[in-house]
């Protein structure tokens, strides 16, 4: 009984039984309808033309008129395709041999129709003709009181199918009944995953993003409401983070700002820089540490934007500052994203290319389905083993912290964390002849084409 209440209920299991039996249920339907057209109707059996009455009653007006007017008088009962003719001898005859020729209608039918039980008739069907098969008809002999015979002749429907196409058109109806009962649950079923999918790349894009309507079934439903749980869930805890943040940011800068003040009072200067650098370096690891861990260009909503304009005004940027950046690519790029996350990851790309190599470029290439964009330069590169050690939050090639010879080691997590939410990815690769390339690939979401 739990079992019948579970798919009385508008759940998977139900819509997959439905489908099985709806699809059942049609493929039995169209093969009885296509038996019944291709079989009795193509090809019907002598007692369904209509032949057995008409014959009963030509039969009778012959046979009372004399032998000299019953030639004419056949050809006179003869009309489109039905021919009537006249034999003094059945010899004359070109008949299929058959083992039984249809006695049964002559006892059943035309015997009573004639009032005549011992008058001898037989009839044929386009099947008996199995030799000349082009010459398959419809035939019904009736044998006069004078030993003559009438010959009644109708012809075949040409549009008969054999056993062998009939089999395939059996299937073909019951892969196209299947198919389209399938194609109508699987909408039922996949619009609700499909909203689910949206909404869900929606949050991806926009922590923001309204909670996700629960339509569908009740598994789907179920999961729609789980999902909105945890999205509310980490909105919440999104914005408890944003506040701990701003708190410790506070927090931190007072006594900095305290240590620089007292600073001021010691009267050696070289122990006085010396505790100014380290005030700096204090303050920029917790700025980089803060931004690294908010990152406002995270919460940032997606939007439509011009990327090759981007990267071409980031490029504009640095040859203000004396920096030459080659760039290969289209002029407009119509994309989907968050501009301010994208520009930051190029800018910290572009930032490294500048400093630990020569000859910077960037080079933009869309494709089916996706984004690449390349940021290449001529240099020293990076260790095969470190590759992938360089995202790894505060980890830096050299040992040292000091400003000058490189940040905190943020820049590649923070790159990656915002190429990732895209739903793309980021790899480092050295070049052959020197030099490093970091890739990035964008995905392109489903509605929104490359312009």
């Amino acid at each position: 009984m739990s079992w019948l209440k579970r798919i009385r209920r508008d759940t998977v299991a139900r819509w997959i039984a439905l489908t099985i039996i709806l699809a059942m249920l049609i493929s039995l339907a169209l093969n009885g309808l296509f038996i019944q057209l291709a079989g009795v109707w193509a090809r019907p059996p002598l007692t369904e033309i209509g032949l057995l009455e008409k014959a009963a009653a030509i039969t009778r007006v012959i046979e009372a008129a004399p032998a000299p007017l019953r030639n004419p008088l056949a050809q006179a009962a003869s009309e489109n395709g039905f021919i009537v003719s006249w034999h003094p001898d059945r010899r004359d005859l070109n008949l299929p041999e058959a083992e039984d020729a249809k006695s049964d209608i002559g006892a059943h039918i035309l015997q009573p129709m004639l009032k005549a039980p011992d008058r001898r008739i037989e009839a044929y069907e386009p099947a008996d003709w199995t030799e000349h098969t082009e010459n398959a008809h419809y035939a019904l002999l009736i044998e006069l009181a004078d030993s003559t015979w009438l010959k009644f002749s109708a012809p075949s429907r040409s549009w008969g199918l054999d056993e062998t196409p009939r089999y395939l058109i059996v299937i073909l109806l019951v892969l196209i009944s299947t198919a389209l009962v399938a194609l109508i649950a699987t909408r039922r079923l996949a619009t609700p995953l499909q909203r689910f999918a949206e909404g869900a790349r929606r949050f991806g894009s926009d922590f923001r993003a309204p909670p996700i309507e629960p339509l569908g079934p009740q598994e789907i439903r179920q999961a729609i409401l789980a999902f909105n749980a945890m999205q509310a869930q980490l909105q919440h805890f999104i914005r408890d983070r944003t506040q701990m943040l701003a708190a410790i940011s506070h927090d931190l800068r007072a006594p900095l700002t305290r240590m620089r003040l007292r600073g001021e009072f010691i009267e050696d200067t070289e122990q006085q820089q010396r505790l100014f650098r380290d005030v700096d370096e204090m303050q920029a690891m917790i700025n980089s540490a803060l931004e690294f861990f908010r990152d406002d260009a995270r919460l940032e909503p997606a939007t439509q934007f011009d990327l090759a304009e981007l990267l071409q005004t980031l490029r504009d940027d640095y040859r203000d500052q004396g920096v030459e950046i080659a760039f290969s690519g289209p002029q407009r790029l119509v994309y989907f994203g968050r501009p301010l996350g994208l520009k930051r990851v190029m800018t910290n790309l572009l930032d490294n290319a500048i400093k630990y190599g020569s000859e910077p470029a960037i080079e933009l290439m869309p494709e089916a389905g996706e984004v690449r964009i390349m940021v290449l330069d001529r240099g020293p590169g990076i260790a095969q083993a470190s590759l992938e050690q360089v995202f790894v939050p505060f980890f830096r090639l050299e040992g040292s912290r000091n400003k000058s010879t490189g940040g905190v080691g943020l820049g590649l997590s923070a790159a990656r964390a915002i190429v990732l939410e895209h739903g793309g990815e980021l790899k480092l690769r050295n070049r052959s002849q020197g030099g490093l390339e970091a890739l990035v690939v964008l995905p392109v979401h489903p509605g929104f084409a490359l312009q």
